[in-house]
Protein backbone atom coordinates (compact mmCIF):
# COMPACT_ATOMS: atom_id res chain seq x y z
CA UNK A 1 0.00 0.00 0.00
CA UNK A 2 2.81 2.17 0.96
CA UNK A 3 4.42 1.45 -2.79
CA UNK A 4 1.41 2.49 -4.63
CA UNK A 5 0.95 5.87 -2.41
CA UNK A 6 4.94 6.40 -3.22
CA UNK A 7 4.48 5.59 -6.46
CA UNK A 8 1.34 7.92 -6.54
CA UNK A 9 2.95 10.75 -5.46
CA UNK A 10 6.20 10.28 -7.89
CA UNK A 11 3.89 10.27 -10.58
CA UNK A 12 2.14 13.62 -9.46
CA UNK A 13 5.72 15.10 -9.09
CA UNK A 14 6.27 13.54 -12.73
CA UNK A 15 3.36 15.34 -14.29
CA UNK A 16 3.61 19.24 -12.32
CA UNK A 17 7.49 19.14 -13.70
CA UNK A 18 6.23 18.55 -17.23
CA UNK A 19 3.54 21.47 -16.73
CA UNK A 20 5.99 23.61 -15.54
CA UNK A 21 8.43 22.52 -18.65
CA UNK A 22 5.66 23.93 -20.73
CA UNK A 23 5.02 27.43 -21.35
CA UNK A 24 2.90 29.28 -19.51
CA UNK A 25 3.16 33.09 -20.84
CA UNK A 26 0.56 31.45 -23.81
CA UNK A 27 -2.57 31.11 -23.81
CA UNK A 28 -5.23 30.56 -26.39
CA UNK A 29 -7.23 33.49 -26.47
CA UNK A 30 -10.10 31.66 -28.51
CA UNK A 31 -10.31 28.44 -26.56
CA UNK A 32 -13.65 28.79 -25.33
CA UNK A 33 -15.39 30.00 -29.04
CA UNK A 34 -17.10 27.06 -30.64
CA UNK A 35 -16.47 26.41 -34.23
CA UNK A 36 -15.40 24.03 -36.09
CA UNK A 37 -14.45 25.92 -39.19
CA UNK A 38 -11.10 25.33 -40.84
CA UNK A 39 -9.94 28.54 -39.90
CA UNK A 40 -10.59 28.27 -36.69
CA UNK A 41 -8.86 24.41 -36.29
CA UNK A 42 -5.63 25.76 -37.65
CA UNK A 43 -6.00 28.60 -35.16
CA UNK A 44 -6.76 25.58 -32.51
CA UNK A 45 -3.56 23.65 -33.43
CA UNK A 46 -1.06 26.62 -33.33
CA UNK A 47 -2.22 27.60 -30.30
CA UNK A 48 -1.01 24.06 -28.81
CA UNK A 49 2.04 23.57 -30.62
CA UNK A 50 2.85 27.12 -29.25
CA UNK A 51 1.82 25.66 -25.47
CA UNK A 52 4.49 22.90 -26.14
CA UNK A 53 7.32 24.88 -26.90
CA UNK A 54 6.99 23.89 -30.72
CA UNK A 55 6.84 27.25 -32.32
CA UNK A 56 8.48 26.70 -36.06
CA UNK A 57 5.32 24.48 -36.31
CA UNK A 58 2.97 26.85 -34.71
CA UNK A 59 4.49 29.83 -36.69
CA UNK A 60 3.90 27.82 -39.82
CA UNK A 61 0.41 26.72 -39.26
CA UNK A 62 -0.53 30.27 -38.38
CA UNK A 63 1.07 31.73 -41.37
CA UNK A 64 -0.98 28.55 -43.71
CA UNK A 65 -4.01 30.12 -41.87
CA UNK A 66 -3.52 33.57 -43.00
CA UNK A 67 -2.60 32.62 -46.57
CA UNK A 68 -5.25 30.26 -47.27
CA UNK A 69 -7.81 32.52 -45.33
CA UNK A 70 -6.77 35.98 -45.96
CA UNK A 71 -10.50 37.19 -45.11
CA UNK A 72 -11.23 35.16 -41.67
CA UNK A 73 -12.13 36.77 -38.79
CA UNK A 74 -9.20 35.41 -37.37
CA UNK A 75 -6.40 36.45 -38.81
CA UNK A 76 -5.89 39.33 -36.63
CA UNK A 77 -5.28 37.31 -33.78
CA UNK A 78 -3.18 34.93 -35.36
CA UNK A 79 -0.60 37.58 -37.26
CA UNK A 80 -0.68 38.52 -33.41
CA UNK A 81 0.38 35.11 -31.94
CA UNK A 82 3.42 35.08 -34.53
CA UNK A 83 4.54 37.67 -32.48
CA UNK A 84 3.48 35.83 -29.81
CA UNK A 85 5.58 32.71 -31.30
CA UNK A 86 9.22 34.55 -31.30
CA UNK A 87 8.14 36.73 -27.88
CA UNK A 88 8.07 33.36 -26.39
CA UNK A 89 10.84 31.53 -27.65
CA UNK A 90 13.33 34.35 -26.15
CA UNK A 91 16.39 35.25 -27.30
CA UNK A 92 17.99 38.61 -29.00
CA UNK A 93 17.28 37.34 -32.44
CA UNK A 94 13.86 36.12 -31.64
CA UNK A 95 12.73 39.23 -29.62
CA UNK A 96 14.15 41.58 -32.75
CA UNK A 97 11.61 39.23 -35.41
CA UNK A 98 9.18 39.27 -32.35
CA UNK A 99 9.22 42.99 -32.83
CA UNK A 100 9.12 43.59 -36.11
CA UNK A 101 5.71 41.10 -35.92
CA UNK A 102 4.38 43.60 -33.47
CA UNK A 103 5.58 46.67 -35.52
CA UNK A 104 3.50 45.00 -38.36
CA UNK A 105 0.47 44.39 -36.28
CA UNK A 106 0.23 47.90 -35.33
CA UNK A 107 0.20 49.29 -38.50
CA UNK A 108 -2.49 47.01 -39.92
CA UNK A 109 -4.70 46.89 -37.28
CA UNK A 110 -3.90 50.40 -35.42
CA UNK A 111 -7.72 50.63 -34.24
CA UNK A 112 -7.94 46.93 -31.98
CA UNK A 113 -7.63 46.75 -28.57
CA UNK A 114 -4.82 44.29 -29.41
CA UNK A 115 -2.95 47.08 -30.63
CA UNK A 116 -1.93 48.37 -26.94
CA UNK A 117 -1.10 44.79 -26.44
CA UNK A 118 1.39 44.37 -29.00
CA UNK A 119 2.64 47.99 -28.39
CA UNK A 120 3.36 46.70 -24.34
CA UNK A 121 5.08 43.23 -25.24
CA UNK A 122 7.49 45.82 -27.74
CA UNK A 123 8.26 47.45 -24.78
CA UNK A 124 8.61 44.48 -22.38
CA UNK A 125 11.15 42.78 -25.51
CA UNK A 126 13.14 45.97 -24.26
CA UNK A 127 12.83 45.83 -20.61
CA UNK A 128 14.07 41.90 -20.59
CA UNK A 129 16.85 43.30 -22.73
CA UNK A 130 17.61 45.88 -20.42
CA UNK A 131 21.16 46.21 -18.49
CA UNK A 132 22.94 47.40 -15.51
CA UNK A 133 23.47 51.41 -15.37
CA UNK A 134 27.14 51.14 -16.15
CA UNK A 135 26.72 48.90 -19.10
CA UNK A 136 24.97 49.68 -22.47
CA UNK A 137 21.66 51.61 -21.73
CA UNK A 138 20.60 51.32 -25.51
CA UNK A 139 17.83 49.02 -24.55
CA UNK A 140 17.00 51.11 -21.18
CA UNK A 141 15.91 54.19 -23.34
CA UNK A 142 14.52 52.25 -25.76
CA UNK A 143 12.04 51.05 -23.33
CA UNK A 144 11.46 54.04 -21.88
CA UNK A 145 10.23 55.12 -25.48
CA UNK A 146 7.89 52.39 -26.01
CA UNK A 147 6.34 52.48 -22.57
CA UNK A 148 5.74 56.65 -23.19
CA UNK A 149 4.04 55.54 -26.51
CA UNK A 150 1.78 52.88 -25.32
CA UNK A 151 0.39 55.75 -22.28
CA UNK A 152 0.34 58.53 -24.47
CA UNK A 153 -0.73 56.47 -28.29
CA UNK A 154 -3.60 54.68 -25.60
CA UNK A 155 -4.45 56.37 -22.62
CA UNK A 156 -7.97 54.12 -22.10
CA UNK A 157 -6.14 51.11 -22.36
CA UNK A 158 -6.20 48.92 -19.13
CA UNK A 159 -1.92 48.06 -19.79
CA UNK A 160 -1.72 51.66 -18.89
CA UNK A 161 -0.99 51.12 -15.09
CA UNK A 162 1.10 48.06 -16.03
CA UNK A 163 3.17 50.57 -18.42
CA UNK A 164 3.25 52.95 -15.56
CA UNK A 165 5.07 51.08 -13.31
CA UNK A 166 7.32 49.43 -15.99
CA UNK A 167 8.81 53.36 -16.87
CA UNK A 168 8.99 53.83 -13.31
CA UNK A 169 11.83 50.98 -13.49
CA UNK A 170 13.50 51.95 -16.21
CA UNK A 171 13.38 55.66 -15.38
CA UNK A 172 15.13 54.41 -11.92
CA UNK A 173 18.05 52.80 -13.74
CA UNK A 174 18.18 55.55 -16.37
CA UNK A 175 18.22 58.13 -13.33
CA UNK A 176 21.06 56.04 -11.88
CA UNK A 177 23.32 56.03 -14.90
CA UNK A 178 22.79 59.72 -14.96
CA UNK A 179 23.88 60.81 -11.47
CA UNK A 180 27.08 58.26 -11.57
CA UNK A 181 28.00 60.26 -14.74
CA UNK A 182 27.35 63.31 -12.56
CA UNK A 183 29.79 62.19 -9.89
CA UNK A 184 32.29 61.08 -11.97
CA UNK A 185 32.82 64.97 -13.40
CA UNK A 186 32.48 66.15 -9.66
CA UNK A 187 35.15 63.91 -8.47
CA UNK A 188 37.09 65.28 -11.03
CA UNK A 189 36.38 68.72 -10.69
CA UNK A 190 35.13 69.68 -13.72
CA UNK A 191 31.79 71.33 -12.49
CA UNK A 192 30.31 72.51 -15.68
CA UNK A 193 29.92 69.03 -16.87
CA UNK A 194 28.64 68.18 -12.95
CA UNK A 195 26.14 70.47 -13.20
CA UNK A 196 24.87 70.01 -16.60
CA UNK A 197 24.27 65.91 -15.66
CA UNK A 198 22.96 66.34 -12.47
CA UNK A 199 20.95 69.30 -13.27
CA UNK A 200 19.15 67.09 -16.09
CA UNK A 201 18.65 64.39 -13.49
CA UNK A 202 16.77 66.17 -11.07
CA UNK A 203 14.76 67.55 -13.79
CA UNK A 204 14.03 64.54 -15.98
CA UNK A 205 13.96 61.85 -13.65
CA UNK A 206 12.15 63.50 -10.24
CA UNK A 207 11.47 60.21 -8.64
CA UNK A 208 14.74 58.74 -8.58
CA UNK A 209 15.37 56.77 -5.59
CA UNK A 210 18.52 59.12 -4.87
CA UNK A 211 17.37 62.46 -6.23
CA UNK A 212 18.23 64.05 -2.66
CA UNK A 213 21.66 63.32 -3.29
CA UNK A 214 21.36 64.40 -6.88
CA UNK A 215 20.28 67.70 -5.27
CA UNK A 216 23.19 68.04 -2.45
CA UNK A 217 25.51 67.14 -5.00
CA UNK A 218 24.48 69.88 -7.40
CA UNK A 219 25.04 72.72 -4.47
CA UNK A 220 28.27 71.33 -3.72
CA UNK A 221 29.27 71.57 -7.07
CA UNK A 222 28.24 75.41 -7.41
CA UNK A 223 29.91 75.72 -4.55
CA UNK A 224 32.99 74.37 -6.01
CA UNK A 225 32.86 77.19 -8.91
CA UNK A 226 32.54 79.64 -6.03
CA UNK A 227 35.84 78.46 -4.84
CA UNK A 228 37.63 78.34 -8.17
CA UNK A 229 35.96 81.92 -8.85
CA UNK A 230 37.76 83.31 -5.33
CA UNK A 231 40.76 81.56 -6.43
CA UNK A 232 41.35 83.35 -9.36
CA UNK A 233 42.95 86.63 -10.24
CA UNK A 234 40.03 88.96 -11.68
CA UNK A 235 37.91 92.18 -11.87
CA UNK A 236 36.54 91.96 -8.32
CA UNK A 237 33.35 93.39 -8.98
CA UNK A 238 32.88 90.73 -11.70
CA UNK A 239 33.67 88.72 -9.36
CA UNK A 240 31.22 88.62 -6.70
CA UNK A 241 28.56 88.87 -9.38
CA UNK A 242 29.54 85.83 -10.99
CA UNK A 243 29.72 84.43 -6.63
CA UNK A 244 26.36 85.55 -6.18
CA UNK A 245 24.89 83.82 -8.72
CA UNK A 246 26.49 80.72 -8.23
CA UNK A 247 25.43 81.10 -4.29
CA UNK A 248 22.23 81.60 -5.11
CA UNK A 249 21.63 78.70 -7.83
CA UNK A 250 23.27 76.34 -4.51
CA UNK A 251 20.86 77.85 -2.22
CA UNK A 252 17.60 76.40 -4.55
CA UNK A 253 19.40 73.48 -4.87
CA UNK A 254 19.49 73.11 -1.53
CA UNK A 255 16.48 74.49 -0.66
CA UNK A 256 14.70 72.40 -3.14
CA UNK A 257 15.55 69.45 -0.34
CA UNK A 258 13.67 70.73 2.04
CA UNK A 259 10.43 71.45 0.10
CA UNK A 260 10.46 68.42 -2.21
CA UNK A 261 11.82 65.76 -0.32
CA UNK A 262 11.78 66.39 3.62
CA UNK A 263 11.86 63.02 4.54
CA UNK A 264 14.95 61.57 2.60
CA UNK A 265 18.36 61.30 3.94
CA UNK A 266 20.20 64.65 2.74
CA UNK A 267 17.65 66.90 4.45
CA UNK A 268 19.48 67.63 7.65
CA UNK A 269 22.49 68.00 5.07
CA UNK A 270 20.73 70.81 2.98
CA UNK A 271 19.71 72.64 6.01
CA UNK A 272 23.55 73.39 7.06
CA UNK A 273 24.74 74.10 4.31
CA UNK A 274 21.92 76.67 4.17
CA UNK A 275 23.04 77.92 7.30
CA UNK A 276 26.69 78.11 6.26
CA UNK A 277 25.59 80.73 2.89
CA UNK A 278 23.35 83.02 4.77
CA UNK A 279 20.33 81.74 3.27
CA UNK A 280 17.09 81.11 4.59
CA UNK A 281 15.65 77.88 5.86
CA UNK A 282 12.54 76.83 3.91
CA UNK A 283 10.18 74.41 5.30
CA UNK A 284 8.40 71.51 3.51
CA UNK A 285 4.14 71.82 3.54
CA UNK A 286 2.60 68.67 4.89
CA UNK A 287 1.61 68.08 1.59
CA UNK A 288 4.71 67.58 0.20
CA UNK A 289 5.65 65.67 3.19
CA UNK A 290 2.53 62.93 3.18
CA UNK A 291 3.78 62.60 -0.76
CA UNK A 292 7.56 61.90 -0.33
CA UNK A 293 6.55 60.03 2.77
CA UNK A 294 4.48 57.15 0.31
CA UNK A 295 6.80 57.26 -2.76
CA UNK A 296 9.81 56.44 0.00
CA UNK A 297 7.26 54.10 1.72
CA UNK A 298 6.83 52.14 -1.56
CA UNK A 299 10.19 51.10 -2.03
CA UNK A 300 11.76 48.08 -1.05
CA UNK A 301 15.25 47.25 -0.72
CA UNK A 302 16.80 44.25 -2.33
CA UNK A 303 17.67 41.82 -0.01
CA UNK A 304 20.88 39.96 1.05
CA UNK A 305 20.53 37.15 -1.65
CA UNK A 306 19.41 39.55 -4.21
CA UNK A 307 22.88 41.58 -3.19
CA UNK A 308 24.91 38.58 -3.76
CA UNK A 309 23.39 37.45 -6.97
CA UNK A 310 23.18 40.86 -8.42
CA UNK A 311 26.50 40.58 -9.85
CA UNK A 312 25.69 37.30 -11.64
CA UNK A 313 22.50 38.75 -13.13
CA UNK A 314 22.80 40.75 -16.60
CA UNK A 315 19.32 42.31 -15.74
CA UNK A 316 19.54 45.28 -13.25
CA UNK A 317 17.81 45.34 -9.72
CA UNK A 318 14.70 47.49 -10.12
CA UNK A 319 13.28 47.42 -6.42
CA UNK A 320 14.18 50.83 -5.55
CA UNK A 321 12.11 52.46 -7.89
CA UNK A 322 8.99 53.77 -6.61
CA UNK A 323 5.19 52.34 -7.06
CA UNK A 324 3.67 55.54 -6.58
CA UNK A 325 3.66 58.62 -8.31
CA UNK A 326 3.37 59.80 -12.03
CA UNK A 327 6.59 58.83 -14.22
CA UNK A 328 7.77 61.33 -16.53
CA UNK A 329 6.35 61.53 -20.35
CA UNK A 330 7.85 64.50 -21.71
CA UNK A 331 11.66 65.02 -21.37
CA UNK A 332 12.52 68.95 -20.15
CA UNK A 333 14.92 70.90 -22.00
CA UNK A 334 18.42 69.28 -21.44
CA UNK A 335 21.19 71.75 -19.92
CA UNK A 336 24.87 71.13 -21.92
CA UNK A 337 27.91 72.09 -20.07
CA UNK A 338 28.35 74.48 -22.47
CA UNK A 339 25.08 76.52 -21.48
CA UNK A 340 26.45 76.57 -18.14
CA UNK A 341 29.41 77.93 -19.05
CA UNK A 342 27.18 80.81 -20.72
CA UNK A 343 25.35 81.07 -18.25
CA UNK A 344 28.23 81.99 -15.95
CA UNK A 345 29.23 84.20 -18.49
CA UNK A 346 26.32 86.37 -18.61
CA UNK A 347 26.51 86.82 -14.69
CA UNK A 348 30.00 88.28 -14.99
CA UNK A 349 29.45 90.74 -17.70
CA UNK A 350 26.13 91.65 -15.95
CA UNK A 351 26.65 95.57 -14.94
CA UNK A 352 26.71 96.12 -10.97
CA UNK A 353 23.63 97.56 -9.75
CA UNK A 354 22.70 101.20 -10.10
CA UNK A 355 25.04 100.87 -12.84
CA UNK A 356 24.87 100.61 -16.87
CA UNK A 357 26.62 98.03 -19.43
CA UNK A 358 26.48 100.71 -22.02
CA UNK A 359 29.98 101.47 -23.73
CA UNK A 360 30.10 105.40 -24.50
CA UNK A 361 32.96 106.71 -26.62
CA UNK A 362 33.98 110.11 -26.03
CA UNK A 363 34.86 112.99 -29.58
CA UNK A 364 37.31 115.42 -28.50
CA UNK A 365 37.03 117.19 -32.10
CA UNK A 366 34.15 118.57 -32.47
CA UNK A 367 34.75 120.04 -35.76
CA UNK A 368 32.88 119.37 -38.67
CA UNK A 369 33.48 116.86 -41.42
CA UNK A 370 35.08 117.63 -44.42
CA UNK A 371 32.82 117.20 -47.77
CA UNK A 372 32.25 114.24 -49.15
CA UNK A 373 35.47 113.40 -52.27
CA UNK A 374 34.26 112.32 -55.45
CA UNK A 375 34.37 108.49 -55.88
CA UNK A 376 37.39 107.70 -57.66
CA UNK A 377 37.65 105.94 -60.64
CA UNK A 378 40.60 103.09 -62.05
CA UNK A 379 41.53 104.61 -64.07
CA UNK A 380 42.86 107.94 -62.74
CA UNK A 381 45.55 109.01 -60.51
CA UNK A 382 45.29 109.50 -57.09
CA UNK A 383 46.16 112.93 -56.03
CA UNK A 384 46.01 115.19 -53.20
CA UNK A 385 43.35 117.83 -53.29
CA UNK A 386 44.78 120.11 -51.50
CA UNK A 387 47.79 120.41 -53.40
CA UNK A 388 48.42 122.53 -56.70
CA UNK A 389 47.81 121.08 -60.38
CA UNK A 390 50.63 120.24 -62.33
CA UNK A 391 52.07 122.60 -64.98
CA UNK A 392 51.27 120.46 -68.70
CA UNK A 393 54.63 119.16 -69.82
CA UNK A 394 56.58 120.60 -72.98
CA UNK A 395 56.35 118.81 -75.95
CA UNK A 396 60.04 119.58 -77.04
CA UNK A 397 61.44 118.67 -73.60
CA UNK A 398 63.44 115.41 -73.59
CA UNK A 399 62.52 113.96 -70.49
CA UNK A 400 64.72 110.46 -69.70
CA UNK A 401 63.09 107.15 -68.69
CA UNK A 402 62.66 106.96 -64.82
CA UNK A 403 63.92 103.39 -65.17
CA UNK A 404 66.71 103.93 -67.56
CA UNK A 405 70.11 104.20 -66.23
CA UNK A 406 71.93 107.34 -66.50
CA UNK A 407 75.16 105.63 -68.04
CA UNK A 408 73.15 103.59 -70.61
CA UNK A 409 74.31 103.74 -74.41
CA UNK A 410 70.87 104.47 -76.27
CA UNK A 411 70.76 102.35 -79.35
CA UNK A 412 70.03 103.52 -82.87
CA UNK A 413 67.07 103.96 -84.72
CA UNK A 414 65.97 100.86 -86.14
CA UNK A 415 66.15 102.67 -89.39
CA UNK A 416 70.03 101.49 -89.78
CA UNK A 417 68.95 97.93 -90.58
CA UNK A 418 71.91 96.61 -88.68
CA UNK A 419 71.99 94.57 -85.37
CA UNK A 420 73.73 95.48 -82.73
CA UNK A 421 76.63 93.83 -81.63
CA UNK A 422 76.82 91.50 -78.64
CA UNK A 423 78.19 92.96 -75.54
CA UNK A 424 82.07 92.15 -74.45
CA UNK A 425 82.44 90.14 -71.78
CA UNK A 426 83.51 91.90 -69.25
CA UNK A 427 84.87 88.39 -67.74
CA UNK A 428 87.34 88.38 -70.71
CA UNK A 429 91.00 87.29 -70.06
CA UNK A 430 93.10 90.50 -72.25
CA UNK A 431 96.49 90.23 -73.04
CA UNK A 432 98.59 93.07 -71.71
CA UNK A 433 99.24 94.51 -75.00
CA UNK A 434 95.60 94.88 -75.53
CA UNK A 435 94.81 96.49 -72.08
CA UNK A 436 97.73 99.51 -73.21
CA UNK A 437 96.12 99.94 -76.03
CA UNK A 438 92.78 100.23 -74.65
CA UNK A 439 94.70 102.69 -72.33
CA UNK A 440 95.72 104.97 -75.32
CA UNK A 441 92.28 104.66 -77.03
CA UNK A 442 90.62 105.99 -74.12
CA UNK A 443 93.12 108.67 -73.08
CA UNK A 444 93.46 110.24 -76.42
CA UNK A 445 89.73 110.19 -76.52
CA UNK A 446 89.09 111.73 -73.16
CA UNK A 447 89.57 114.86 -74.24
CA UNK A 448 87.03 115.29 -76.45
CA UNK A 449 84.26 113.95 -74.53
CA UNK A 450 81.94 115.44 -72.43
CA UNK A 451 82.50 115.68 -68.57
CA UNK A 452 80.33 113.28 -66.78
CA UNK A 453 80.31 110.58 -68.61
CA UNK A 454 81.59 107.26 -67.32
CA UNK A 455 85.27 105.97 -69.11
CA UNK A 456 83.78 102.18 -69.69
CA UNK A 457 81.01 104.37 -72.19
CA UNK A 458 83.28 106.57 -74.03
CA UNK A 459 84.15 104.69 -76.77
CA UNK A 460 82.28 104.80 -79.59
CA UNK A 461 80.58 101.26 -81.21
CA UNK A 462 79.59 100.44 -84.30
CA UNK A 463 75.63 101.14 -84.85
CA UNK A 464 75.81 103.78 -81.96
CA UNK A 465 74.59 107.22 -82.93
CA UNK A 466 75.47 109.18 -80.45
CA UNK A 467 75.69 109.31 -76.63
CA UNK A 468 72.74 111.28 -75.35
CA UNK A 469 73.88 113.34 -71.78
CA UNK A 470 71.70 113.79 -68.95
Amino acid sequence: MRHRVSCVVLLGALLALTAACTNKKVNNPLANVGSKQPDKVLFDRAMDAMKHNRFDVARMTLQTLINTYPDSEFVARAKLAVGDSWYAEGGSAAFAQAEIEYKDFETFFPNMPEAAEAQLKIANIHYQEMEKPDRDYTHAMRAEEEYRSLILQYPDSKLVPEAKQRLLEVQEILGEREFEIGRFYYLRQSMPAAIARLNSLVERYPLYSHVDDALYLLGESYEGEIAMVRARPGNEAAKARLIEDFTKKAADAYSKILTRYPMMDRAEDAQKRLEALHRPIPKATPAAIAQNKAEEDSRRSASMLSHLTLGFKKHPDVSMATKVGEPTLVDPKVMGGHEVVTAATAALMAPAPGGSSNISVEVKNNAAPPPNQPTPRSDSAITDPSAAPPEAPDPNELRPNARADSNELKPEAADSGQALPPPAQVNEIQSPGAEQAADKTSSSSSSNEPTGISSSKKKKKKGLHKIIPF
